[in-house]
């Protein structure tokens, strides 16, 4: 039996007189990958920061492994060492090499040994064929592979459940398809990943469910292929038309 790993029960997220989130529910199991889709201003990052608790909600709670993560008495720090959130813009600190940017998160929250953290760190660079370029400074990589560098850093912390937010979006085109191969590979392996996306494509492939959010509300949820060959709610039909 599945266990679930995020619980979102009846969220609202106001930022002043503006409901961002309108009673979002959904539930995240182990080794499921949830896509969240949806027109550009329609709650999906504002859901992935409330669930990393970058955001407080305004009401409704979430969860992790059963746990109220609206507790008072919660340690948030402790909490992000179990989700690893991936942004589009990348987020990599510039004045460290790929290898050490890798490595910061294991030695200096995890208190991992700096010769073990490294050895996975090279590891994961080596999964993603950029073990040659460690020592190098992200400036010197390419938008795709600083995203996927950005990835494997989440990587890294052993998180239960990876959130991702529009990681292509930044990229030029032809480099898309080299970070959604690193997702597959993930997915096929088992990782737990909540991701918001405009890839129609890769959710159909590799979603076990997706989800659709309009104006803040999430109007439909389903599996990937009824979702996308019978979509329920009419503003899901609409949204599909115009994306397909």
């Amino acid at each position: 039996m599945s266990t679930t790993v995020l619980s979102i029960e009846n969220i609202t997220k106001r930022f002043g007189d503006q409901e961002v989130l309108q009673g979002v529910s959904l539930e995240l199991h182990s080794n499921e990958v949830v896509a969240l889709i949806g027109h550009s201003g329609s709650g999906k990052s504002t859901l992935l920061r409330c669930a990393n608790l970058l955001e407080p909600v305004s009401s409704g709670t979430i969860s992790l492994f059963g746990q109220a993560l609206q507790d008072p008495n919660i340690d948030e720090d402790a909490v992000r060492r179990h989700i690893g959130m991936v942004f589009q813009s990348y987020n990599l600190f510039p004045h460290l090499s790929v290898l050490d940017n890798v490595m910061l998160g294991p030695v200096y929250s995890l208190k991992e040994p700096k010769d073990s953290a490294r050895q996975r760190a090279l590891e994961l660079l080596e999964r993603i064929g950029l073990a040659s370029r460690a020592e190098e400074f992200p400036d010197r990589l390419s938008g795709g592979q600083q995203q996927r560098v950005a990835i494997v850093r989440s990587l890294a912390m052993r998180p239960a459940l990876l959130l991702l937010d529009e990681v292509t979006s930044a990229l030029d085109p032809t480099l898309v398809g080299e970070v959604l191969d690193l997702l597959r590979e993930l997915a096929t392996a088992g990782t737990t990943m909540l991701i918001a996306t405009h890839e129609m494509g890769f959710c159909r492939e590799v979603a076990t469910r997706v989800a659709f959010l309009h104006q803040g509300r999430l109007l439909e949820i389903a599996p990937a292929k009824e979702l996308f060959e019978s979509p329920q709610h009419e503003e899901t039909k609409r949204f599909l038309e115009r994306v397909s």
